[in-house]
């Protein structure tokens, strides 16, 4: 490369790269892309067509940007180019083909932004019409023919067929718009050739027209196959055949031929000149045989075809069974039998039978009869009829030797209640289909077949008394033997549905006391067995749950309490119903001897009472005869540690008073007495008890209190004064005081020796 030539490209790049720095510089805006199809989107072929793409883009100077065109295929490039300037791009299809027919699309780039136009369809109608040639239009019989088909001006994927008279000989597939194609022509005569193609797009396929028809003429060759059956009269089965298979009027010396015998799809011989195959005439699907000889030379191939029909000697034998149906270790009749023969070659007596697999032999006088014990399981047989060399077999008998019925069965499914209806079943093991009988105390029901396996007998049935029923079932799976079985017999027990429930307390509910044993007895009218449970009020939780087959049962609470007081029930189910008690109220009394304890409490406390409100009674008697007696004080110039003497009745108001106060130097309102004219009667009238009289004695303290210690209250000396009959009493010992209680009848003095008691109530007498 020179100098100018570097500088150039020098120059080329700085431009380039100053108007890329520009470009990226300026702003611009795609604002539609616009795909037109010129002259219009339907042509025909051979028509040039435009496609124009039409941009709109706004930039921000006038200077040009560079612009990428791409045109689309059904979404596949097509064509692409980058111009510098704003006209439109134009896309140039010179003499359009169907093969352009699709979906187009314009695309514009400009430094990455991209904008696609709208697709326009583009359809091209008509193909060029294909011209056939050959390599030659005369050739002999088995020679190849080579054939050439082109479509003119057209482009794309192409299919090529050849045909011989309309009849498709060869196909071919490329993308050029001619093929060549290499054939025979196996007979002789005129063929007529002629091709055609079709082109596939990515949406059809598109045929064209039939070329025009070359003629060939083919010489066909003199050879003929000849085949020759003997004896060319009527064959029956057993007969000898002899087949010949031979070629004629061949007269090529330089090239050889192939013999081909055939029987239907079996190849008998080959060879390379007359063939004999010698046969006997023996038809294995159709009376018919079929034979085929065949040449070949210079993979040309020639055929002849015969048919013979060959006269059944005797028919294929059938083997049967006596009786139908044969039970596990029955003897069973199996006969073998060929019902047609022909008479004109054979008799009856010269079939012999045999049957496979058995070491019987036949009956005697009875060909084909064989007499045979039927095994314990599924068994096949088979027999064969033979005369004259040919043999036939019977198709397989397979025997299933069938079960007698065994292990009867009887249950029910349901419970039996008195006039609701229940379910019986029968079962057993036997061969199916078994006939089931249903007795009743010996009297028939019903009866059942079961042809599946696993099935039950199902019996519904209805008892209308109470007692005891007996049920059994027969089973029979054979018709021609008397051969059943039977069940046990079923006793059944009628449930009669509860009814008249009565609950009883023990004892009764008004004389239940504490500590007894209350017992509820709960009976009803039915059968067992019975479910008794005892609720208490209140909760579903019973009390006991007992079950029974007697109609009645109890329940005890012991000892019982106040806290079982409430209100009781019972309820009773047997299966067939449930009924339930009314409530029964329990209320517990209280214990005896609580009640006796109680009634010896109060009389004890009575008791008290009474004893105290006499004691109380008396004493306030006592009180007011004290209260209305003299008191008396007699002092005999006492000195001032002498005794006071001070007598009291129960006249005196002082009988009561809380304290005493005792003065030498004045009178006191103890020495006061009242006049000794009131007579005794009056003072008897006050009370009917008899007189007593206290005399208080005072001891006098000392005022020394060196001596004696001032106290509170005195030294008291009771002593007790019977009354004489007269009312005098001695003179009072001024040294103590004396109580004395007078007596009508008797007057006695006792002298008390003086006690010392401290009481609180009377003061120390002051001086």
């Amino acid at each position: 490369m020179g100098l100018p030539q570097r500088f150039i490209l020098i120059l080329l790049s700085i431009y380039l790269y100053s108007a890329s720095v520009v470009n990226t510089q300026q702003e611009f805006k795609i604002q539609s892309v616009k795909l037109i199809i010129e002259p219009r989107n339907d042509v025909t072929a051979g028509t040039n067509v435009t496609l124009r793409c039409q941009a709109t883009v706004s930039t921000s100077t006038e200077k040009g940007l560079i612009r990428e065109y791409t045109i689309l295929k059904n979404d596949k490039i097509v064509y692409t180019k980058t111009i510098g300037s704003s006209e439109d791009f134009v896309y140039q299809l010179h003499n359009a083909r169907v093969f352009s027919t699709g979906l187009y699309q314009c695309k514009l780039d400009i430094q990455g932004d991209t904008k696609l136009s709208k697709a326009q369809r583009l359809n091209v109608q008509g193909l060029s019409q294909p011209v056939l040639h050959l390599e030659r239009n005369v050739v002999n019989e088995g020679e190849e023919v080579q054939a050439t088909c082109i479509a003119p001006g057209e482009i794309g994927s192409f299919i090529f067929f050849f045909f011989d008279n309309d009849e498709q000989m060869s196909r071919v597939e490329g993308l050029s718009n001619q093929a060549k194609a290499t054939f025979r022509l196996s007979s002789g005569g005129i063929h007529k050739i002629h091709c055609s193609y079709k082109i596939r797009t990515a949406e059809d396929t598109f045929p064209s027209t039939k070329s025009n028809n070359v003629t060939v003429s083919v010489k066909e060759l003199s050879i003929t196959p000849a085949l020759k059956i003997s004896p060319d009269s009527t064959i029956y089965e057993g007969d000898h055949l002899n087949i010949s298979c031979s070629a004629h009027n061949f007269h090529s010396s330089s090239e050889g031929y192939k013999l081909f015998l055939s029987q239907g799809t079996k190849l008998l011989r080959t060879g390379n000149s007359t063939i004999n195959h010698n046969m006997v005439a023996v038809p294995k699907v159709s009376e018919a045989l079929t034979f085929d000889c065949r040449v070949e030379v210079r993979n040309v191939e020639k055929y002849t075809k015969k048919t013979i029909s060959v006269v059944e000697l005797f028919s294929v034998p059938s083997l049967t069974m006596s009786p139908t149906e044969i039970f596990q270790g029955e003897i069973m009749t199996l006969t073998c039998n060929s019902e047609r023969f022909a008479s004109q070659r054979i008799n009856r007596e010269d079939l012999e039978y045999t049957l496979y697999p058995s070491k019987n032999l036949p009956s005697s006088g009875k060909p084909g009869v064989f007499n045979v014990k039927a095994l314990q399981n599924d068994f096949n047989y088979t027999c064969s009829a033979e005369a004259k060399g040919i043999k036939k077999d019977s198709k397989t008998l397979m025997i299933r030797p069938k079960v007698h019925v065994s292990a009867l069965k009887i249950s029910i499914e349901d419970k039996v209640i008195l006039k609701k209806s229940f379910t019986i079943l029968c079962q057993s093991n036997g061969s199916l289909p078994i006939n089931y009988t249903l007795f009743k105390d010996n009297v028939q029901v019903g009866t059942k077949v079961i042809r599946e396996r696993n099935r039950q007998a199902v019996f519904m049935d209805v008892i209308n008394k109470p007692g005891e029923i007996q049920y059994r079932c027969e089973a029979k799976n054979s018709l021609h033997s008397n051969k059943t079985g039977s069940s046990q017999h079923l006793s059944v027990n009628v449930i009669v549905p509860l009814s008249q429930m009565t609950l009883t307390v023990i004892p009764t509910p008004l004389e239940i006391s504490e500590g007894e044993d209350l017992r509820f007895i709960c009976s009803v009218n039915g059968t067992g067995p019975v479910t008794f449970k005892w609720y208490r009020t209140g909760s579903v939780v019973p009390l006991q749950t007992n079950t029974t087959t007697e109609t009645y049962s109890s329940f005890v609470i012991k000892p019982v309490s106040k806290n079982d007081s409430d209100k009781y029930y019972c309820e009773a189910s047997n299966g067939a119903s449930k009924v339930r008690s009314d409530n029964v109220d329990v209320q517990v009394l209280m214990a005896l001897w609580k009640k006796m304890l109680i009634i010896v409490a109060c009389l004890l406390l009575l008791s008290v009472l009474l004893l105290v409100a006499s004691m109380l009674y008396i004493k306030s008697k006592r009180d007011r005869r004290e209260a209305a007696a003299e008191l008396s004080v007699k002092p005999s110039s006492p000195k001032s540690d002498d005794p006071l003497t001070v007598n009291l009745t129960h006249d005196t108001d002082v009988y009561n008073a809380a304290t005493v106060k005792v003065d030498r130097t004045e009178v006191s309102v103890w020495s006061k007495r009242k006049p000794e004219t009131e007579s005794d009667d009056e003072i008897s009238k006050m009370s009917n008890e008899p007189n007593v009289e206290y005399t208080e004695v005072v001891h006098a303290r000392s005022t020394d209190p060196a001596r004696v210690p001032l106290r509170k209250g005195t030294d008291t000396v009771y002593s007790e004064l019977q009354n004489s009959p007269h009312g005098a009493a001695d003179p009072p010992d001024y040294g103590s005081v004396e109580y004395a209680e007078l007596n009508r009848e008797q007057f006695e003095i006792s002298q008390y020796h003086p006690q010392v008691h401290s009481y609180q109530d009377l003061p120390e007498p002051v001086d």
